[in-house]
């Protein structure tokens, strides 16, 4: 046993420098069999590359809608800024001594503007669709499910609809079903999503099935509350439950089940729908700042800060029923 040399043992100064001076013999690799397999970090960051087709995933990219509207928009300002000059512009600009404000921000958009603005969004969608591009997939076509019995025009994906046509469609679902308007937002990040991953166009023949298909989707994901299928089918009285079960299994399919909205993307959509309503004039009624609403708005964002920093300094325990009851606050946004 004490002529056994181990593998283990280390050699001696010598030899060690010995080795370094004979030259490098190539290192033999063994080929292990290749995976197709990809990398998650891969899978995660993918998208960077083609930003622009994905407004809805990444918020460095730029919403549909506002690229399809460019085009308008650039009209539209030359003749505001006419208007403005001539001295007809209606909107009312904060001063040194006054501040105007709406009552529409971020965490609670108004209702009715929100779905002005976003039946806005769906008209340049059709309006500037791409006439080249894919526009109908059955599942979306009115022609083969239609939402009324009454007949279809032959020209039906032809004509387009007009902006208060769409905003009265939305308005309809939204007030009979009590939807919110943060759940508005939602929808117009799900129909992107949809004509992103699914590479088609918005027409006159399938907006409506595309936007009932957003919003139901929206509804169930967002409020707390949801609508069933079935009660949709006492607001459009000649859907079935079978067809809004089929419409909600294929958008899934389509979305690819992608239904998250990270904060950062529907505070993206909200503020480029403002830009939106902006640039179309579209505006929502602004009331000079007094001093209890200033007053309100200050301790709101007192008490957030207080709040936040309570947080950040007590160490995390799980809920009991002791402090089960907690008041949510939200920072106060000057819009």
């Amino acid at each position: 046993m004490g002529s056994t040399s181990s593998c283990c043992a280390s050699t001696s100064p010598k030899l060690r420098s010995s080795a370094r001076s004979r030259p490098e013999e190539p290192e033999k690799i063994c080929e292990e069999p290749s995976y197709s397999l990809q990398h998650i970090s891969d899978r995660e960051h993918g998208g960077e590359l083609n930003l622009e087709s994905n407004p809805s995933d990444h918020p460095r990219a730029s919403t549909l809608f506002l690229s399809k509207s460019q085009t308008d928009i650039q009209d539209k300002r030359e003749r505001l800024y006419v208007n403005h000059h001539h001295g007809t512009s209606r909107k009312r600009y904060s001063s040194c001594s006054t501040i105007y404000l709406d009552d529409n921000t971020v965490s609670q958009p108004n209702l009715k503007f929100t779905i002005k603005c976003v039946s806005l969004a769906i008209y340049y969608h059709i309006k500037n669709r791409d006439p080249d591009g894919q526009s109908l997939l059955d599942i979306f076509d009115e022609k083969l499910h239609p939402l009324s019995k009454s007949e279809v025009p032959e020209d039906y994906d032809k004509q387009n609809p007009e902006q208060r046509h769409i905003y009265r469609f939305i308005r309809t679902l939204f007030s009979s079903a009590q939807l919110t308007a943060e759940c508005a937002i939602v929808t117009l990040v799900y129909l992107e999503r949809l004509l992103t991953y699914a590479e088609i166009d918005m027409c006159p023949g399938n907006w409506k099935r595309i936007v009932l298909g957003a919003i139901l989707l929206a509804s169930k994901v967002w409020d707390d509350q949801a609508v069933w299928n079935v009660d949709y089918c006492q607001i459009l009285k000649d859907i079935t439950v079978e067809d809004m079960n089929e419409l909600e299994r294929e958008f899934l399919e389509l979305l690819q089940f992608n239904i998250n909205v990270p904060s950062s993307i529907y505070a993206k959509y909200y503020f480029d729908l403002r830009l939106l309503a902006e640039a179309n004039n579209l505006t929502n009624p602004t009331e000079a700042l007094s001093r209890e609403r200033a007053l309100k708005l200050e301790t709101m964002s007192r008490l957030y800060e207080e709040y936040k920093n309570l947080s950040k300094a007590s160490p995390q325990r799980s809920v009991s029923f002791d402090n089960l009851t907690m008041t949510r606050w939200v920072p106060a946004i000057l819009s």
